[in-house]
């Protein structure tokens, strides 16, 4: 088995990117010091491998470059000496000139270029969920049927990212770059590049299911070029961000003591017969798989279990995180308890170290649930000032705001006009119970038991400002009706702020995923008892959305 030496920026979810190797068959060995980059000249021998030129050469897989740690010569170095060198999201945009994000500090400068931001006036940024990386650069069908490391024109990918290298035509070519291009809205940019020994992808490949492994397992081979054993459809290569469908799971201990996948009010779970167990859906490693299989997009861990109270004890869950992360390979997201603990003993556990602990044990993103409603209520109390001490802000500064999710619990109050409150009102389609015309969403803490004088739109946009990246977006109203997504609450909160929604409560046929999306700029949709029932399955879903007409990502088999 060969090995892959593995520079961690130790930010986020680096296990699934190990766990992606091992998948591949390589082992992973880390880089702790600049010095390791060329002391490592020879890591192991390739007695099996195809190609002999690949043979006795350092692999670095590198997530970021942190200058001011010393990496950046020694890479150079690495580079120039042509050992293979592959980039992932950071790694990538580190090869350019720089970025608008910060134009003080440079980037490697080995290539033209600098990264701009989104523009966010038609689309929510950061840019989250899957997209194409199509070596074609001559419009949105693949005009080659060669395949260069792994990538394929109808496989999808993930991203996650505010900035990126706007693609100009020529410009890398001309050099004898390959480029892989995807389409955001208008902006088309970067998605991947390649040259000689050089191979760096703006998305996650470790994130990417099989798609992603497929295109790790080709570069730590050495298989540059392959031809398409078919060439795709025009229907198939259509570049943009699919819809992404997501699989949420309430996770908690039963009687037994042991944690399994439940539904229902998170604070009444039980059946509802004489014996009142802790209604028991399966296994929560189990199901995530099934729906990894079914092409769910994302899989979300709501942790509802009495651990959550503290951290340090909390090691089922994240047993769970890591067992999940070996065999799932799309992002993982966990919500509950990410909150400053004090433990049984006094000690005091920060939200950011709760945090890092889901993120070293394989999650990518941690959801802020009723905490975030307290922070922002004192956000507005201090006169829209940021803090810098309340967790969504320590941990987006820490990890990157899209590492984030604030999951909001808002419930109608219907008014008789929008004078009577002091609240933001929309005029619904659906009267009150007196005949009301319009209403305001009040957003709700301890699973919507204690509601608080405070509407969604202020709970949106402060946590935005704050450094939230993304909205679950919940509806108490909806949850458990099974008949479709508050439609109007997902616009108005839509309508409010620029980073993305994930639209969740109310899911009961394939039917409420496709409406969410034709009739809301929703981002994503959440589904839980549709598919913990088994009434229909992540698949079916997807193929209701593309009979009509939306983009979706479709599930590959693993390589």
């Amino acid at each position: 088995m060969s090995t892959v030496h593995l520079l961690d920026h130790v930010a986020g979810n680096v296990r699934s990117l190990v766990n992606a190797i091992e998948k591949v068959g390589y082992t992973v060995e880390w880089i702790q010091s600049p010095g390791d980059v060329a002391e490592a000249e020879v890591i192991h021998t390739f007695q099996q491998h195809p190609d002999p030129k690949i043979e006795s050469t350092l692999k670095l897989i590198l997530q970021v470059v942190i200058a001011s740690a010393g990496y950046v010569e020694p890479i150079k170095q690495h580079i120039e000496a042509g050992k293979p060198f592959m980039g992932i999201c950071v790694g990538l945009q580190a090869l350019f000139e720089g970025s608008e994000e910060n134009p003080a500090v440079s980037g490697l400068g080995l290539l033209p270029g600098r990264l701009e931001r989104f523009k966010d006036e038609d689309k929510s940024v950061p840019h989250i969920g899957w997209n194409s990386a199509n070596t074609s650069n001559g419009g949105d069908e693949q005009s080659t049927q060669e395949s260069l490391y792994g990538l394929r024109p109808d496989s999808k990918y993930y991203y996650v990212h505010s900035y990126a290298v706007p693609y100009q035509e020529g410009v890398l070519e001309k050099d004898g770059w390959a480029v892989a291009t995807a389409r955001y809205g208008n902006e088309k940019f970067i998605g991947a590049i390649a040259k000689d020994n050089v191979l760096a992808t703006q998305f996650h490949p470790e994130k990417s299911g099989a798609a992603g492994l497929r295109v790790l397992k080709a570069f730590l081979d050495g298989r540059k070029v392959e031809k398409l054993a078919t060439r795709p459809s025009a229907k198939a290569t259509k570049e943009g961000l699919t819809r992404r469908v997501i699989a949420c799971m309430d996770v908690r201990t039963n009687d037994k003591g042991d944690l399994v996948v439940t539904k229902g009010d998170q604070y009444d779970v039980r059946e509802k017969d004489a014996g009142g167990e802790v209604r028991n859906l399966g296994k929560p490693v189990d199901m995530a798989r099934k729906y990894y299989e079914q092409g769910a997009d994302e899989i979300t861990f709501l942790n509802i279990t009495s651990f959550r109270n503290s951290p340090l004890a909390d090691t089922p869950m994240l047993e769970i995180l890591r067992q999940t992360s070996e065999t799932v390979f799309v992002p993982l997201t966990i919500g509950g308890g990410i909150r400053d603990t004090v433990e049984p003993d006094g000690s005091m556990i920060p939200a950011i170290d709760v945090a890092q602990m889901y993120f070293k044990s394989g999650a990518d993103k941690v959801s802020i649930g009723s905490d975030a409603v307290t922070a922002a209520e004192e956000y507005y109390a201090r006169d829209k000032k940021l803090s810098g001490r309340t967790a969504i802000e320590m941990i987006s500064q820490a990890y990157g705001n899209q590492a984030v999710v604030v999951s909001v619990d808002p419930k109608r109050v219907y008014v008789a006009s929008p004078d009577s409150t002091a609240h933001h009102t929309i005029r619904t389609s659906i009267p009150g119970p007196h005949g009301e015309e319009y209403c305001w969403y009040q957003c709700t803490i301890k699973g919507g038991r204690e509601g608080r004088d405070f509407d969604v739109r202020q709970l949106v946009t402060a946590v935005e400002a704050m450094g939230a990246g993304e909205i679950l977006l919940n509806c108490i109203d909806k949850d458990g009706t099974n008949s479709g997504f508050d439609l109007e609450l997902i616009n108005d909160v839509k309508a409010a702020i620029k980073i993305p929604v994930i639209a969740s409560s109310g899911a009961g046929n394939p039917g409420h995923f496709a409406e969410v999306f034709e009739k809301t700029p929703t981002d994503a949709a959440l589904g839980a008892g549709i598919f913990h029932r088994g009434e229909y399955t992540v698949k079916q879903v997807k193929e209701e959305l593309q009979q009509r007409g939306l983009l979706v990502r479709q599930y590959e088999e693993d390589i």
